[in-house]
Parts: C-alpha cells; sequence; structure tokens
C-alpha cells in the first residue's frame, strides 16, 4: 500500500485550485501522477470513504476530500463506520485501532 501516495495527492487536492478543476475534467490523468495501487484507485475514484479511512488516511485530510465530493458531515462519518464494517478495521495510519470503538 502506498498511503503517503493517497495522503499527498488528497493533500494536493485540498490545496490546489488548478488540481481540483484538473481532477474533475480528467481524473485518471491526475490519478496516473501518484503510485496508487488498484485499491487505492479505485477507493479515490468512487470514492469510497469508508475504505480510504480504513487505509489509514488521515481523517483531517479525508474530511476535506468528502467534502469534495459534496459528502455531508453526517455522511462522511457514517461512511467511515461503514468502512470499518465492510473492509475491516484501519490498516495503516494514526487510526488503526486496538479493539476499541472510537467511531
Amino acid at each position: 500500500m502506498s498511503l503517503y501516495s493517497v495522503q499527498k495527492l488528497i493533500y494536493n487536492l485540498n490545496r490546489d485550485p488548478s488540481l481540483v478543476e484538473r481532477f474533475k475534467i480528467d481524473i485518471d490523468s491526475v490519478l496516473t501522477e501518484y503510485k496508487l495501487t488498484e485499491e487505492e484507485l479505485s477507493a479515490i475514484s468512487k470514492p469510497d470513504i469508508g475504505l480510504l479511512y480504513v487505509l489509514g488516511v488521515n481523517g483531517q485530510l479525508l474530511m476535506h476530500y468528502a467534502a469534495l465530493w459534496e459528502f455531508e458531515w453526517d455522511d462522511y462519518i457514517q461512511a467511515m463506520k461503514d468502512g470499518i464494517e465492510e473492509h475491516g478495521e484501519v490498516r495503516a495510519g494514526m487510526y488503526v485501532r486496538t479493539g476499541g470503538g472510537y467511531l
């Protein structure tokens, strides 16, 4: 997994309006600029906020990415919960869980 690349892409989208415009017009061309696995490409493209959370994307980055896709706050929180239910525990990053219920 390339968590760094996923987070770098999302960070750049959160900071660069011209990248967002390119992303909206031709998502595939933007995604080729980052070293991403097939799973990550799919999660970013859908978007699958829950899977991105499970992959370990930082919530501060992820909430802005969800907003880019027009997720309401409650839907964003639910997507993370659904991600754990569908894909299992957080795999990497700062949200790796140790059995507690944080969401």
